[in-house]
């Protein structure tokens, strides 16, 4: 075992951990403007993490270009897609409802 896979299962580990933090932190919020943010976020970073650790672990290849060529594409629609989801909820008129949220 080499150090670049020791680092791979390392990140592979710490984007498993960011993504269940994630999807706690989307059950925690309490209205779909802050849940679409978190997701966002979780989905994004934790992704990235993920195949980053795979880089490391299969090293320098033709897979791993395929694997930094996905890595790229989710980079830039990951973010378009929520902000057009967030932008045409508000658009619609989607509001945050005021009031009493879950014994608050």
């Amino acid at each position: 075992m080499s150090i670049f896979d020791i680092i791979g299962y390392i990140l592979i580990t710490c984007g498993i951990i960011l993504s269940g933090i994630g999807v706690y932190g989307i059950f925690r919020f309490k209205n779909f403007y802050s849940r679409i943010l978190v997701s966002s976020k979780v989905d994004t970073v934790g992704f990235m993490t993920i195949m980053l650790g795979v880089m490391f672990i299969n090293g320098l290849s033709f897979f791993s270009l395929k694997v930094l060529l996905i890595v790229i594409i989710a980079v830039i629609t990951t973010p378009l897609a929520t902000h057009s989801i967030a932008r045409s909820a508000y658009l619609s008129g989607y509001k945050i409802k005021k009031g009493k949220y879950y014994g608050n």
